[in-house]
């Protein structure tokens, strides 16, 4: 049987990030399956606002190197997004603008075509960050990513995990591990079938 390789992030830079911890749990569901999860925090990738002429002049930042290959490297993404204006954050779609740079005699869209993720957000308002959900969805099917029907927003967020950032409604906690238990699940059948 085939392990799964997942990497987790979150597209929020903040320290105390709620996302972050959504993502956390999502990502502990998936290890429950035996997937391998690599969980990365963007707050240790800096880059520049993606600019065309920068990437002409000095080439692809290193920073986004190193995502891509890491984007490369895992067959499915876990992704916590905070809702900004109705959309997913700045800093999410700057990497994903970075990462999406072919090199060499790579494919376009290399990174992510033919991959599956997941996508969830945390927020404190009552909507959970959904609307920036959808967005979400279309910019990453547009990029060839499968992205799986199962998605979590979850409201009132600041109130929502412990200090050790498990989520206080035993339910809520069973519904996100779930997203990543899905995920791995449907990575290993989709592995096991190749």
């Amino acid at each position: 049987m085939t392990t799964p390789s997942i990497l987790a992030l979150a597209g929020s830079a903040r320290r105390d990030s709620l996302n972050k911890k959504l993502a956390a749990v999502a990502a502990d569901g998936a290890r429950k399956t035996g997937a391998k999860v690599t969980m990365i925090d963007l707050a240790d990738y800096p880059m520049p606002v993606y600019n065309q002429d920068i990437e002409e002049d000095q080439g692809l930042d290193p920073n986004a190197r190193c995502l891509k290959t890491l984007f490369k490297e895992h067959d499915g993404f876990l992704i916590a997004s905070p809702e900004n204006n109705s959309a997913y954050s700045a800093l999410l779609k700057n990497v994903i603008d970075w990462v999406s740079r072919s090199e060499g005699d790579e494919k376009p869209l290399e990174c992510f075509r033919g991959k599956y993720a997941v996508i969830m957000s945390a927020s404190p308002g009552g909507f959970g960050g959904i609307r920036g959900l959808w967005v979400l969805r279309m910019l990453l099917s547009n990029l060839g990513v499968h992205v799986l029907a199962d998605q979590f927003a979850l409201s009132s967020a600041h109130k929502a995990f412990d200090e050790h950032g498990k989520l206080v409604e035993a339910s809520a906690q069973e519904r996100v591990e779930a997203l990543g238990k899905t995920l791995a699940e449907t990575l290993r059948k989709l592995l096991d079938d190749r």
